[in-house]
């Protein structure tokens, strides 16, 4: 399994309505990240940042990843939440969300 934190912003000016949209999430979003092996996936909001973290379950994360962005609905669904967000200063090239390295973990 692989666990998975990242990080991106969000302005204040967006945060009800990014609350609210993710209050009822689509459920076609939901079964693309299950059919795409994201498990235990959560989003936290702290001022004006967000934080993600799921757990992946599968053996072929790009390919997973992959289809998540080209599911219809999931496109659709980002049409309306990625306008929201603002990527943080260290993101890579094309990374809209920054992933954070694992420095401790314990079960």
């Amino acid at each position: 399994m692989k666990r998975v934190a990242q990080v991106i912003g969000l302005p204040p000016e967006n945060a009800a309505e990014y609350e609210r949209l993710h209050a009822e999430v689509w459920p076609a979003v939901l079964r693309q990240l299950a059919r795409s092996n994201i498990r235990n996936y959560s989003i936290y909001r702290y001022g004006v940042l967000l934080f993600s973290y799921f757990e992946y379950v599968g053996d072929d994360y790009e390919a997973d990843l992959a289809a998540i962005a080209a599911d219809p609905e999931t496109q659709r669904w980002w049409t309306f939440t990625d306008p929201m967000q603002r990527p943080v200063a260290e993101h890579a090239e094309g990374e809209l969300w920054h992933e954070l390295r694992e420095v401790f973990h314990a079960e």
